[in-house]
């Protein structure tokens, strides 16, 4: 069975408390907040005024870029008001506010559950209604996925490569996307091979999910081109280059895109998206989420419309229950501690609510350093973690730049192995930032002496 060759850890998967819980719909709520930030690249520009009607799958915002997403209403109802709000990590973010009345959707949108397998539209027809829809990567990255169809002059794709893995501890909602919804999910399959004319796709998902491997190699076993790989447990292997690695042996250079080695690569359920994008005309209004913790009441997997206050969907699950120290967005490897839920909305960056326990929250006092270099066997980037955060504390960016900090994935392998509970991540993020700042501004100098 297959898996990356660099790094890598074995966090429990702590899937038990949410797995085959099927997909719930979340109520609509009296009001939604959508942010016009939710992928990575330019923010959305507003496209409506304060007292105009909409209903969902209208336009809201429009892609302030060529890396930028399209943001569709997820409710029907008046806005009331464009302002800014602050998110559940502090950071400043403009926002539409909708007044939710009824549930009426747009007139183009097929809301009917009739399988629609053929697609007969031209690749560029395909990546501009993919671009329309304001789809972007929905496990995690939120990267805008018209864009990765649309490979540089002189790269080509020749494989499609599909993350079914779910890597992160406790979430289990694109496991349960592909047991309800794996014959749209290979539709989607097939119209992206279409868009990016290969002719050959690999659904990876890690053998945790025996279920849902076996149900989707039924699903392709007369797809021509399209095979489903089982690979080992271990994490990060939902990370892109990893998972290219894991399916096709091919290991992206430092600072590359997955294009180099040929591939591209698309979560479960931006596919699904997909297939309701091109085949429903549906825009991404809404994802499914994982809510979960060891002691929460009705941990489950939940589609949620974007701009649902999180505080109604964790009423949903039961609460917050008693004990909880931290709420984390997304899983416990990636995701973020929140500073507060109140006014917080889901979003298509949310793929999870975890409530830990205040025993499993306090994060140990480090010690020093003891050279073991636990971390770099981890890495799964091929990294020193102990040297980056020695070089951020010293505000070394050159040499940062030099032992590639960019190339960090967050992943968190570097802060679970180590023995003195060193904050590796906390000094590598904010190094990250500086030096992509500093790099911004030498492209942007370079440019200008043109």
């Amino acid at each position: 069975m297959r898996t990356f060759r660099i790094g890598g850890v074995h966090p429990q998967d702590n899937k038990q408390y949410s797995a085959h819980q099927p997909i719930t719909e979340c109520p609509l709520p009296k009001q939604a907040i959508i942010p016009l930030v939710q992928h990575i690249g330019a923010p959305a520009q507003a496209a409506v005024e304060v007292g105009k009607k909409v209903k969902v799958g209208d336009l809201l915002a429009k892609a302030g870029g060529f890396v930028s997403a399209n943001i569709a209403s997820p409710v029907s109802g008046t806005v009331s008001k464009i302002d800014q709000a602050t998110d559940a990590w502090g950071a400043p973010m403009q926002v539409i506010v909708i007044d939710v009345e009824g549930d009426e959707w747009a007139e183009t949108i097929d809301r009917t559950p009739e399988l629609k397998t053929e697609c007969t539209l031209e690749p560029k027809e395909i990546v501009d209604k993919i671009a329309a829809a304001g789809i972007v990567g929905l496990g995690g990255a939120c990267f805008p996925t018209h864009v990765k169809l649309l490979p540089p002059p002189g790269k080509t794709a020749e494989v499609l490569i599909i993350n079914g893995v779910e890597c992160e501890p406790y979430l289990t909602c694109d496991h349960q996307l592909m047991l309800e919804h794996g014959e749209e999910i290979v539709v989607g399959i097939r119209i992206l091979m279409r868009a990016l004319n290969v002719s050959r796709a690999i659904i990876g998902i890690e053998n945790n999910k025996k279920d849902a491997i076996q149900h989707m190699q039924e699903l392709v076993k007369d797809v021509e081109g399209v095979e489903v790989k089982a690979l080992m447990l271990k994490y990060p292997q939902g990370g892109e280059k990893q998972l290219i690695d894991a399916c096709i042996g091919r290991q992206v250079p430092s600072g590359a895109l997955p294009i180099e080695v040929g591939a591209v690569v698309d979560n479960v359920a931006t596919v699904y998206a997909v297939y309701e994008a091109v085949q429903k005309n549906k825009p991404l209004v809404s994802r499914v989420m994982t809510v979960t913790g060891k002691d929460v009441q009705h941990p489950g997997n939940y589609s949620v419309r974007f701009g649902t206050p999180i505080d109604e969907v964790i009423a949903l699950a039961g609460g917050v229950p008693e004990g909880t120290g931290k709420i984390i967005g997304g899983g416990p490897m990636m995701g973020r501690a929140m500073d507060h839920t109140e006014g917080m909305p889901a979003n298509k960056r949310l793929s999870g609510l975890l409530f830990l326990p205040e025993a499993e929250s306090v994060r140990p006092e480090p010690d020093p350093c003891i050279r073991c270099a636990k971390c770099v066997d981890a890495c799964p980037m091929g990294l020193e973690p102990y040297l980056l955060s020695k070089l951020f504390e010293n505000e070394k960016w050159e040499e940062l730049e030099k032992h590639d900090i960019m190339d960090c994935i967050d992943c968190g392998c570097c802060v679970f192995t180590c023995p003195s509970h060193r904050r590796l991540l906390d000094d590598i993020r904010p190094g990250k930032a500086k030096v992509g700042g500093i790099l911004r501004e030498r492209a942007a100098a370079a440019k200008a002496a043109k």
